[in-house]
């Protein structure tokens, strides 16, 4: 199965920022331990043209699935809630923290609507429960 993890802003600083909600292990390295197990591409820009662009282009590159974890554009970005709604690829949404105990205006979701499912709270793990679960539903309809 061909999954992308696609990260948006400040994604980059995982490991340094914030360390008290997002940990003390960056990005980077957790998910360079990931691809010893599981078989994915990675994609991060602090530009929301690019990551709509990423996006558009899944189908082309044949992605089978993408693992979203749009940052900060989660709470604001009409164009990429509309993005995800416009291409066949089905997109997961993923957080490293749990959005819904934060700030009041992180507790709203735009993309989610147009996503196949939401996964937050679990920390860096929260990747890895997405990479199981497009797993998962690629098995059952296999089935």
């Amino acid at each position: 199965m061909k999954l992308l993890i696609l990260n948006g802003p400040n994604l980059n600083l995982v490991g340094t920022r914030n360390p008290e909600i997002y940990g003390n292990v960056s990005l980077g390295t957790y998910l360079q331990e990931l691809k010893k197990d599981y078989d994915f591409e990675v994609f991060q820009s602090n530009i929301e043209g690019e990551i709509i662009d990423k996006l558009q282009a899944s189908e082309q590159e044949n992605f089978q699935g993408v693992i979203l974890n749009a940052g900060g554009y989660t709470h604001t970005s009409v164009a990429i809630a509309d993005a995800i709604e416009a291409i066949s690829v089905p997109v997961l949404e993923v957080h490293i923290s749990q959005i819904f105990a934060r700030e009041e205006f992180r507790n709203k979701s735009l993309i989610a609507p147009n996503c196949i499912g939401h996964i937050s709270g679990f920390g860096l793990l929260s990747y890895e429960l997405a990479l199981k679960a497009f797993l998962s539903i690629s098995k059952q309809s296999k089935n």
